[in-house]
């Protein structure tokens, strides 16, 4: 049996991936941070296992990690899906709006990676999914931090799938649009409105859809696709 890890897998884009993955056969691995009812829900629902670790934390991570491992030898498949989003004027971004926003959605992706890569390397054999965003690919107003970071995962992929593709093991990233998840639950139907007058598709996206597209990219049909960034945004960024 092949097993997976999910960061961020207890809503929105990693729960569906959670689902996904376990319909297809695969023993899936969640790790959360503070959201315990979510997981519990979840573990019940499709028989997962979760972990409540920071992924700022690395002793956290690498605890995980080597739990996962010890009892079940391997991680095959790691999506990096954890991450958080805030809407800032520049000039009113502080010091640790940065750190915390750098900290979570880039440097954690560098934890859990180089918690899990290290086996993956021993074993030749592994993917890896980094989620980004659209606003990674082509910035956006008002969050600046946010679109620092999400660029940052595009520039890791790239260089990690240039490092590791001798070693059998690919590296793809996701970028999605706007997603119908609790991260855009803010949005008023004004502002989804106006979004979806902006997009060829005419609507926002399912997280189900990301969750096909990560399933893909993953999996034995897309054995010769590494260090791509794959946009998923219904026409929003041509």
């Amino acid at each position: 049996m092949k097993n997976v890890l999910i960061t961020g897998g207890t809503r929105g884009i990693g729960a569906s991936c959670a689902r996904l993955f376990a319909k297809n056969g695969y023993r899936v691995f969640v790790i959360y941070h503070k959201d315990t009812q979510s997981a519990e829900k979840l573990s019940k629902e499709i028989n997962c296992i979760s972990y409540c670790a920071d992924i700022c934390n690395y002793e956290q991570i690498e605890y995980a990690v080597d739990d996962i491992e010890k009892k079940y030898n391997h991680i095959d498949v790691l999506i990096n899906n954890a991450g958080i989003a805030q809407q800032k004027l520049f000039t009113d971004i502080n010091s640790d709006d940065w750190k915390n926003m750098i900290d979570t959605n880039l440097n954690g992706i560098y934890n859990v990676t180089n918690a899990v890569v290290k086996n993956m390397i021993k074993n030749h054999s592994g993917s890896i999914v980094n989620v980004s965003s659209i606003w990674g690919v082509c910035g956006a107003s008002c969050e600046v931090h946010y679109s620092a970071a999400k660029s940052g995962v595009i520039g890791f992929t790239k260089a990690l799938a240039k490092e590791l593709g001798l070693s059998g093991i690919r590296v793809n990233c996701v970028a999605p649009g706007i997603i119908d998840t609790d991260m855009n639950a803010h949005l008023s139907k004004e502002d989804i409105d106006e979004i979806c007058s902006q997009i060829p598709l005419g609507r926002i996206g399912h997280p189900e859809e990301c969750a096909e597209l990560i399933y893909f990219l993953s999996g034995e049909r897309a054995q010769y696709i590494t260090g791509q960034i794959i946009e998923i945004n219904g026409g929003w960024n041509i």
